[in-house]
């Protein structure tokens, strides 16, 4: 998809949803035939013509000012993520292709960052990039996603474990929470780099190989992620409910940081004191470095 298609399109799909009332537009009781708002009530929100507008949602974003797209966002009621989503496509639309393409995520990690990973001990701990693969882990880490790693391909891959392996229905207790997250992270990723080619290539596989995914993908959401709870059911044991935080690595383009710990004092933390028993037995982490290499 192009950029003045993804623009097209997240516009428009932004104005479906937003009724009249909630913009607080007087319709009179006339019938409409749109879901949402029309194009001249978005246009008179934003405080700009109907014609600019319509050029707007035709994805021509071209030498739009900052003051107009965040009238566009707050006419769309568009929230921090959306928002920035729309500035991600409104920036790469303007620049060059040599600025655009300059954030390209690294293949692999430091072994300063697998050091840092091995420091944490009581909780689970992840290295990803923005494609969803996962680069490195803790001990921890390779343990609760012991499911992930089962498959020998490397790197092991969030997104295609969730649409393309069945055991992730088990693995997350509310699997369509699971699956709408992780589509509207890669869509936020698409903005960010729209020529990163193998991050293309995986959304283009999922869409040929995955109905679920490509229902989610039409919606054109977007979300950030950065803290939170996360509920896991592991195959050995059990019910995890932990909290996450999120970290992006500003020295490491396109890689991300994840911790998983549990409250202290909780049954997920007596099961996390399980998991690491397990994990020292079964080499999870050996199996999972071995099939990378």
């Amino acid at each position: 998809m192009s950029n003045r298609e993804e623009v097209r399109d997240f516009i428009a799909t932004r104005r479906a949803r937003i009724t009249p009332e909630q913009a607080g537009v007087q319709t009179f009781g006339t019938r409409r035939r749109v879901p949402g708002l029309r194009r001249e009530e978005v246009a008179q929100l934003a405080g700009v013509s109907v014609d600019y507008y319509t050029r707007l949602e035709r994805g021509n974003l071209s030498g739009t000012s900052d003051s107009v797209l965040d009238a566009v966002a707050r006419a769309l009621s568009l929230d921090d993520a959306e928002r920035e989503h729309l500035y991600d496509l409104a920036r790469h639309q303007n620049e060059s292709p040599a600025r655009s393409s300059r954030r390209v995520p690294v293949a692999s990690v430091r072994p300063e960052l697998q050091y840092l990973l091995d420091a944490i001990r009581d909780a689970p701990a992840t290295i990803a990039n923005n494609r969803m693969d996962v680069l490195a882990a803790n001990e921890l880490g390779y343990a609760m996603h012991s499911e992930l790693f089962r498959s020998t391909a490397r790197p092991a891959n969030h997104s295609r474990f969730i649409f393309l392996d069945p055991r992730s229905v088990d693995f997350y207790p509310d699997w369509d929470r699971a699956a709408n997250t992780n589509v509207q992270m890669l869509r936020r990723e698409a903005g960010r780099s729209p020529h990163d080619k193998e991050l293309a290539a995986l959304i283009g596989e999922l869409s040929m190989r995955s109905d679920e995914f490509r229902a989610r993908w039409a919606e054109h959401d977007v979300r950030r992620h950065y803290a939170g709870v996360k509920q896991f059911r592991h195959p050995v044991v059990g019910l995890l409910e932990l909290t996450f935080q999120a970290l992006e690595l500003d020295g490491d383009p396109g890689l991300s940081l994840t911790v998983y710990p549990a409250v202290p004092g909780t049954p997920s933390a007596d099961a996390l004191q399980l998991l690491a028993a397990w994990a020292t037995t079964e080499r999870v982490a050996e199996r999972a470095r071995g099939a990378r290499a």
